[in-house]
């Protein structure tokens, strides 16, 4: 399991991006399986990953923010592949012991059940890009050499090596391409991030990156690339040490990211929102059951990672477990049952819900309430909406809108009933404010049909067919 920090979907050549920045991704994407709608749970990283660990939604964990710590006693990935007679180990970022020994050293009982170890709570303020600083099994400190990216997969390729004779789980929770917090910057090793400087700028971030602070997205998308490509290349030497002790055809190998970036252009920080920019993450498999997996289209989000990897592996998944496994789903396969939308979960910036379909994302936000101290609240409004098919960047909120006012009402019944699922109290959700639809261009039969499906043979304004 590859973990990446903050890295968008959009930075991957098989979602188009022009740059050139991940080429062994997109040979993983399309030689195995590629989760196209990858969302996570919650865009901040210790409920990101303690869902990633779980299988859980981050108020079903307790970790509804940042500065939690992975409660014990709550079935992990790791004890399940420990209990079947898995070596399993952890290298690199943490972030789910909210700091009991300090920024680094994490005390066993806080490891979630992985045997072997060599990482840092929060490896952002124990590293700088050429200084790692890890802490082994007995809370020593370990110093790695070379770029940081660098030095945690020559960690990952010793682990390999040294346990590729009997059956292993291995996590690798990498911080790039995370921006330095001391620093505000995203250092990559030299020439990378000249090579990416003027490449490429995503539409939502171009069009507002005037509202960014110190030049915001054109003053980091170089580095922040930058970075993207060396992490690609190390998975590219990952996959060789696989390759060369035989064990690509009995290996899984999954990639994803806690959550993205919005690079201060929709709140004064760089997440915590339910914009696609924040939740909307890459995501590949490939190994036994994923290779030649094909295209996932439909929605997913990573809390179903864990439940997907346990029944990869033949194991059964524990009781409690949130996630829905999408193997059915690997190879053009069905999963009758599935919800067609995915629940995400919004803190410390405010308290705020969302669910996202193919086409649509529906966001509603607590008015009362400390985002720090508040899990969940009574009492939501309704704060966007967006037609993803029309507007990909989520440009236009059309939250509000009389023609969208049946589309909001589905979502929000849909939303509410996911917060039930996830063991959350129904809460009221109030309409948007009404407001005039401002010169748009409403097409009466879309504002007719429950989800804003098109009728059969009408396209959409981007030209992708109904489906």
């Amino acid at each position: 399991m590859i973990l990446t920090d903050q890295q968008r979907w959009d930075t991957t050549g098989v979602h188009g991006n022009p740059a050139d920045v991940t080429p062994e991704f997109d040979r993983i994407a399309r030689t195995g399986t590629h989760v196209e709608q990858a969302l996570t749970p919650q865009p901040v990283c210790a409920p990101a990953r303690a869902s990633l660990q779980t299988g859980r939604y981050p108020t079903a964990t307790g970790v509804f923010r940042n500065g939690i710590p992975l409660p014990a006693g709550m079935p992990t990935i790791a004890e399940v592949f420990g209990a079947a007679g898995y070596t399993t180990g952890y290298i690199g970022k943490w972030h789910l012991a909210a700091g009991a020994s300090g920024d680094g050293p994490v005390a066993p009982e806080r490891r979630g059940g992985y045997q072997r170890w060599l990482a840092s709570d929060l490896l952002e303020y124990t590293s700088d890009a050429y200084r790692t600083v890890l802490y082994g099994e007995d809370g020593e400190t370990v110093r790695l050499v070379g770029f940081r990216s660098d030095a945690l997969v020559d960690a990952a390729v010793r682990f390999v090596a040294d346990h590729h004779d009997r059956p292993f789980f291995l996590f690798l929770s990498l911080l790039e391409p995370h921006h330095q917090n001391a620093t505000d910057d995203y250092p990559a090793p030299e020439g990378y991030r000249e090579r990416y400087e003027g490449r490429w700028m995503p539409a939502d971030l171009a069009a507002l990156a005037a509202a960014a602070p110190h030049g915001g997205p054109h003053r980091h998308m170089g580095g922040y690339l930058g970075q993207i490509k060396r992490v690609d290349e190390g998975v590219g030497r990952l996959r060789d040490a696989l390759r060369s002790l035989d064990l690509t055809d009995s290996t899984v190998l999954a990639w994803t990211a806690d959550h993205g970036s919005h690079f201060r252009t929709r709140n004064d920080e760089y997440k915590r929102s339910a914009h696609d920019a924040s939740v909307r993450v890459p995501l590949a498999l490939t190994g036994p059951g994923f290779t030649g997996g094909g295209l996932i289209r439909r929605p997913v989000s990573t809390a179903d990672l864990m439940p997907t990897l346990v029944e990869a592996a033949g194991l059964p998944v524990p009781e409690g477990v949130q996630g829905r496994s999408f193997l059915p789903l690997v190879g053009g396969g069905d999963d009758p049952g599935r919800p067609e939308e995915v629940f995400v979960q919004i803190s410390e910036s405010h308290v705020g819900r969302a669910v996202r379909t193919d086409r649509w994302k529906y966001a509603v936000a607590a008015p009362d309430g400390d985002p720090w101290e508040d899990s969940g609240a009574a009492r939501y409004v309704e704060t966007e909406l967006y037609d993803l098919w029309a507007d990909p960047h989520e440009l236009d909120n059309l939250a509000g809108l009389a023609s969208h006012r049946k589309i909001a009402d589905n979502l929000g019944e849909a939303l509410v009933r996911w917060m039930v699922r996830v063991g959350e109290t129904p809460p009221e959700i109030e309409p948007a404010p009404v407001r005039d639809a401002g010169g748009r261009h409403v097409d009466p039969e879309v504002r007719q049909l429950p989800w804003g499906g098109l009728p059969f043979g009408h396209r959409a304004t981007t030209g992708r067919p109904a489906e």
